[in-house]
C-alpha cells in the first residue's frame, strides 16, 4: 500500500490515542472528585459546617493559650471563692483576690476592663454592666431557676439565656449564672502557676529575683517547689513522658528480637520446608493485620490496664511488621558471603553469625530505629486505652472539657519527645551504621 493510503489509518489511530489520553487526563480526576464528594455527604459534612460554632472555637483556643480566673458565688450560702482555673489547688485563700476584684460585706465587685463591671450583691443577685448594651440583672434561687432583665431590644447572639441559666461571652470576660451557683471568668494570656503554685514564697517573683535567690542558697527549694507543682504536676508528667518512651522501647527492640528468629524461618533462602514457611509467614501477616489499638484492647481486657500491657500490644504488632521485612531482607543476601563461611567448616549458627547477620543488620537496624522514631507517637494514643504514659494525662485533661491549657502542655510536650527521639534515631543510624 502507498504511503496516501496508509495516512487516513495512522490519523485515525492518533486521534484514537488523544482520545484515550484526554480520557485519562479528565475521567481520574472526575472519579476522584466523585468519590471525595460522596465522603464530603456521607461523613454529614453540610450538618457539619452548618452545626459548626465559631465562638466555641474562639473560646476554645483561648483556653488553650491562656488561664482564666473564676469569680464564684454559691447561691446558698452567699460564700464567694476566687481560684485559678476554677480548680481548688490554685484558690486564693479566704478574704484575697486579684487587685481587680473588690471583697465587700454582702457585696463583691468585679472589673473585667474597658468598662466590663460585675457586681455580686447579696447571695442571689448579679448585676453586669456591658458597655455600648446596657446594664442586665439576674436573680438566681434553687427553686425558682434565673430571672434575667436584659436592655430593650433584640436579644444579641452572645447572650445564651434559659429559665435556668444565663451564659454571657463578652470580649473581657464571661459570666455564667445557674441555679446554684454565679461564675465570673476573666482571661489572661499564659500559664499562670505553671513554675509556682499561690502558696509559694516564689509566687509572684521576677526571673531575676528568683535566679538570685537560687544563687543565694536556695536553689534546692526553689527546685522542690517547681518540681512538685500540684496544679502542673511537674513530676508526674515526667514520669508519663519516660513511661511513654519506655512502652515504645520495649514494644519495639522485644518484637526486633523475637523477629530476628522468626524471620528465618519465613525465608526461602534459610528454610527449605515451604510448610514451614507458610505457617510463619501467615503468622506475621495475622499478627501486624491486627492493629496494635486492637490488640491494646483485647490485652487490657486480658490482663488490666497498664503500661506493659500497651507494649505487649505494640510488639505484637511489630512482630508481624518486622518478621515481614526481615524475612524479605534476608532473602536478598549475597549467598557468596555466606559459602565463604560455610568452607571453613562452620555451623548452621556460626554461617548466620559470620555469613548473614554482617549483611543485614545495616538494614535492620535502619528499620527498628525508624520503627522506634514511629512508635514513641502510637505510644501516647496506645497509652490513653491501657492508662499509662503521656496519653493518659491528656485523655483526662481532654475529659474534664477546661483543662485545655495542660492538653497544649500535653501536645507541645509530645511533639518534642518526637523530635527528640528523630533525633536519636538520626544519631543512632550515623554512629551504627555508617560508622560516622
Amino acid at each position: 500500500m502507498t504511503d496516501a493510503a496508509l495516512a487516513p489509518d495512522r490519523s485515525s489511530e492518533t486521534l484514537a490515542r488523544f482520545a484515550r489520553l484526554r480520557l485519562w487526563i479528565f475521567g481520574i480526576p472526575a472519579l476522584i472528585l466523585v468519590y471525595l464528594t460522596y465522603v464530603f455527604l456521607a461523613f454529614e459534612g453540610p450538618r457539619i459546617i452548618a452545626e459548626a460554632d465559631g465562638e466555641n472555637g474562639r473560646i476554645l483556643l483561648a483556653d488553650m493559650v491562656s488561664y482564666k480566673v473564676h469569680v464564684t458565688r454559691d447561691h446558698g450560702t452567699g460564700a464567694v471563692e476566687i481560684a485559678m482555673e476554677g480548680e481548688r489547688k490554685g484558690r486564693y485563700p479566704d478574704g484575697e483576690g486579684p487587685e481587680w476584684v473588690s471583697l465587700d460585706a454582702g457585696e463583691t465587685v468585679v472589673e473585667l476592663g474597658d468598662g466590663y463591671l460585675v457586681t455580686l450583691i447579696g447571695e442571689t443577685e448579679t448585676r453586669f454592666e456591658i458597655p455600648g448594651y446596657g446594664t442586665i440583672t439576674a436573680t438566681a434561687s434553687r427553686s425558682g431557676g434565673v430571672e434575667a432583665v436584659y436592655p430593650e431590644g433584640p436579644m444579641p447572639d452572645w447572650i445564651n439565656a434559659a429559665s435556668n441559666r444565663v451564659a454571657i461571652t463578652t470580649e473581657a470576660g464571661r459570666v455564667n449564672i445557674t441555679r446554684s451557683a454565679t461564675t465570673v471568668m476573666r482571661y489572661f494570656p499564659g500559664w499562670e502557676l505553671f513554675f509556682f503554685t499561690l502558696d509559694s514564697p516564689y509566687h509572684g517573683l521576677g526571673v531575676g529575683e528568683v535566679m538570685s535567690r537560687a544563687l543565694g542558697g536556695e536553689a534546692a527549694e526553689i527546685w522542690q517547689d517547681f518540681w512538685l507543682n500540684d496544679m502542673w504536676r511537674h513530676k508526674e508528667v515526667a514520669w508519663a513522658i519516660f513511661e511513654t518512651i519506655l512502652m515504645a522501647f520495649i514494644g519495639t527492640f522485644g518484637a526486633a528480637l523475637i523477629a530476628l528468629v522468626t524471620a528465618f524461618f519465613a525465608a526461602r533462602t534459610f528454610t527449605r520446608f515451604a510448610l514451614v514457611r507458610q505457617v510463619f509467614r501467615r503468622l506475621h501477616d495475622f499478627l501486624r493485620g491486627v492493629d496494635g489499638l486492637i490488640w491494646t484492647v483485647i490485652l487490657s481486657r486480658a490482663y488490666g490496664p497498664g503500661p506493659l500491657t500497651g507494649a505487649l500490644a505494640m510488639m505484637l504488632t511489630e512482630i508481624g511488621t518486622f518478621g515481614k521485612l526481615f524475612s524479605e531482607t534476608l532473602e536478598n543476601v549475597d549467598q557468596k558471603q555466606i559459602e565463604g563461611v560455610r568452607s571453613t567448616g562452620a555451623g548452621a549458627l556460626t554461617r548466620a553469625r559470620f555469613g548473614v547477620i554482617p549483611q543485614v543488620m545495616p538494614v535492620f537496624l535502619s528499620q527498628i530505629l525508624y520503627s522506634f522514631e514511629s512508635n514513641t507517637r502510637s505510644a501516647t494514643v496506645i497509652g490513653a486505652i491501657t492508662g499509662g504514659g503521656i496519653g493518659l494525662l491528656l485523655t483526662q485533661a481532654i475529659i474534664t472539657q477546661k483543662d485545655w491549657e495542660e492538653v497544649t502542655y500535653y501536645i507541645i510536650l509530645t511533639v518534642l519527645m518526637v523530635f527528640a527521639m528523630d533525633a536519636l534515631s538520626g544519631w543512632a543510624r550515623r554512629k551504627l551504621i555508617k560508622g560516622a
